[in-house]
């Protein structure tokens, strides 16, 4: 009896575009059920994406990708069934000659050969800064003769006017890598891309090919229409609170004594009492309760205390525009516990990290609370306005559930006058490899425990998550990720209780 399809979930899919995290799909022998299903996530996400008119053309360069990466499997246990070395050229030729036929006639056979020695089929869709990738990956690393003709292959298409060349030309189809990743690449210059658009590479010993696109110039130019629209709002908030604007210049000033610094925190009862209960909060987590301002400099330091103001002062405003958004500021407060307390563990050395994680994780959001705290009528005229410059409603909805909030997010920060630790963070958080080399590890830092969150949470999966940001902290496997994440989920639960 065959399985039932799996049913694509929208909601999941738009998350993942709205948080830049890749969707992944594997599948061991690839039924048809699941070719079906592979070819309607990739249509519910290029939808998502308003790519509608290129869906034609990369559901057939995906069901190619996929057709071959299994095959490439299937290739891997009939040369062991037939002891011959894949990497031998003779014996490679060899075993080629009657591949197909064979394996053709007992494919049942050798798929469960292949589900039995754990070779997979792996799809990955993601949009994030701007471009689509698309991503074809099987644990069978390809052989010198393979890459060839790969290369090959390529070569070929470029020298082709049309598909209808391609489809009237005699090729030789004995391999997956055959005419049709020849029409791959000609179907991808049909939608205006190039052959750089396409890559075949081995990494850890998993072949990979991947189609990466630039993302519709209209929705780019659309999210940047909303954006400036957004400004206004940015524009027209409150100016930052004028006493901890004071104050940070005071902790700023070099020649300003500790007693100074204490003296003028003191003088304000509100920000005083609110200082030390961060302080003394979840995420910073203090074996022993701190009882006034000396002891809070003292622990958290000029640069940690300065960090919190900026905390309190926005916390400020953004509670005076509306109701606060209570699962927005709980995952807030949770972020700030996890990234103080992972840079604790993990930047030991580094102060200035461990100064700044509590409030860039605080802070990370800001996009998103913008967005919950601007009154409903604002939010309206916006939608007026983008609907006249021709902006279509569900790409304003999609800023709303979370797109583009790093830039705007960041806009806010640069008006209050934030350290540009803090604007970056909050502008890269979901894409730390392209901050600026000074705060990189503080945005992975950040996006780490952001990731954490979500993934207790279950709403990501471990191989949603940057290998490159688990690489930076040397995470070099889900069970440590995984007990990582239960010991900080823990520590939360346990001090938000109030137990010590």
């Amino acid at each position: 009896m065959l399985k039932p399809r799996p049913t694509v979930d929208t909601a999941k899919i738009q998350e993942a575009i709205s948080q830049e995290l890749p969707i992944s799909i594997t599948t061991y022998t690839l039924p048809h059920e699941m070719e079906l299903f592979m070819s309607e996530v990739l249509h519910a996400f290029l939808t998502q994406l308003h790519q509608d008119g290129i869906t034609q053309y990369l559901t057939y360069c995906l069901n190619e990708l996929v057709v071959n990466a299994k095959k490439a499997n299937t290739k891997r246990v009939y040369f062991s069934e037939k002891n011959l070395d894949l990497f031998n050229k003779e014996q490679y030729e060899l075993g080629m000659q009657t591949f197909k036929n064979d394996t053709l006639e007992n494919i049942n056979y050798y798929l469960k050969k292949q589900k039995d020695a754990g070779l997979f089929v792996k799809l990955i869709l993601q949009a994030k800064n701007n471009t689509i990738k698309i991503e074809v990956r099987n644990n069978a690393k390809l052989t010198q003769f393979e890459t060839e003709r790969i290369q090959n292959k390529i070569e070929q298409a470029q020298k082709f006017n049309s598909i209808e060349d391609a489809l009237s030309t005699v090729l030789d189809d004995t391999e997956g890598a055959g005419l049709g990743l020849v029409i791959i690449i000609l179907m991808l210059e049909k939608i205006g891309m190039t052959v750089d658009s396409f890559q075949s590479v081995c990494e850890n010993n998993e072949t990979i090919t991947r189609i990466i696109l630039p993302i519709n110039k209209d929705l780019q130019n659309n999210f940047e229409i909303i954006s400036e629209e957004f400004s206004t709002v940015i524009e027209d908030l409150p100016q930052f609170p004028e006493n901890i604007t004071k104050l940070s210049r005071l902790l700023s000033d070099p020649e300003a004594t500790m007693q100074d610094i204490c003296n003028q925190i003191m003088s304000d009862v509100a920000i005083s009492a609110e200082l030390l209960k961060i302080v003394n909060s979840a995420a910073y987590g203090l074996k022993n309760t701190v009882k006034n301002i000396q002891d809070a400099v003292k622990f958290i330091g000029t640069r940690g205390i300065q960090n919190i103001l900026y905390s309190i002062g926005s916390m400020r405003i953004f509670a005076s525009m509306n109701k606060k958004n209570l699962s927005l500021w709980n995952h807030a407060y949770k972020a700030a516990f996890f990234s103080f307390n992972l840079a604790k563990n993990l930047c030991s050395q580094e102060r200035n990290i461990i100064d700044d994680a509590f409030t860039c994780g605080l802070l990370h959001d800001m996009g998103k609370l913008i967005f919950e705290t601007t009154h409903p009528d604002f939010l309206e005229k916006i939608k007026d306005i983008c609907v006249q410059k021709n902006v279509p409603v569900e790409v304003f909805e999609k800023v709303l559930a979370g797109a583009n909030h790093g830039e705007i997010g960041a806009k806010i920060a640069q008006k209050w006058n934030f350290p540009s630790t803090i604007v970056d963070v909050i502008h890269y958080h979901h894409s730390p490899e392209l901050a600026p080399i000074e705060t990189r590890k503080l945005c992975y830092l950040v996006y780490l425990s952001d990731a954490m969150i979500h993934y207790a949470e279950k709403s990501i999966q471990f191989d949603q998550i940057q290998q490159d940001a688990l690489a930076e902290f040397n995470i070099q496997s889900e069970e440590i990720f995984q007990k990582l994440s239960e010991k900080l989920e823990h520590g939360f639960v346990e001090f938000s209780s109030g137990t010590r």
